[in-house]
């Protein structure tokens, strides 16, 4: 069974996840995973399909592009590369790095190139800059795997001297420990 990624984007208004969905019904396609959000006015949805023996990726994206002509939304649909299984994967601990201040140039790239140079993996970024003096506007969650042959301290000082050279205040949390302290 083919898998896909299809990429949904435009400006954001009720109903867009459910015609999206209709069109991969109707065509006997199955959601296996969905990841969808709103920035400022745009609908960004990411979505990975298998589908039917007898449906191609391109009359799927075919469907789509008829399907939510109306709604003038952008679509993209491409293969999914399957899991390469050479190399062991690298184990790793999840944490929630979490950064507030004031906005300015820089500070997502100022951040991630430290988690590069560490060899975290970012697996969910949530950035929201709304401008001015006002820290509680300008938040950044990033949910990071680090491996766990870094050293940890290591790590926490150069996000922090980082964070201090951004004007940033910087919490970095096991996500245990943050979904413990963030519970409703």
């Amino acid at each position: 069974m083919e898998k896909v990624v299809i990429s949904i984007l435009g400006r954001d208004r009720p109903g867009i996840v459910a015609a999206v969905s209709k069109i991969l019904s109707e065509g006997k396609c199955n959601i296996e995973d969905v990841s969808q959000t709103i920035l400022q006015t745009e609908f960004a949805g990411i979505f990975i399909v298998s589908l039917p023996d007898d449906l191609r990726s391109l009359d799927l994206l075919e469907r789509l592009e008829g399907g939510l002509r109306s709604l003038d939304i952008n679509v993209r649909v491409k293969g999914l590369e399957p899991a390469r299984e050479e190399g062991p994967s690298y184990a790793a601990e999840p944490f929630v790095v979490t950064t507030f201040g004031t906005d300015r140039i820089g500070l997502v790239a100022g951040v991630t190139e430290v988690m590069a140079r560490f060899g975290v993996n970012i697996t969910n970024l949530k950035a929201v800059f709304r401008g001015g003096d006002d820290p509680n506007s300008n938040i950044m969650i990033y949910e990071v795997d680090v491996p766990l042959d870094i050293e940890l301290e290591s790590f926490r000082d150069a996000l922090r001297k980082r964070a201090a050279e951004l004007g940033q205040d910087i919490n970095i949390q096991h996500r245990d420990i943050f979904e413990a302290i963030n519970r409703v």
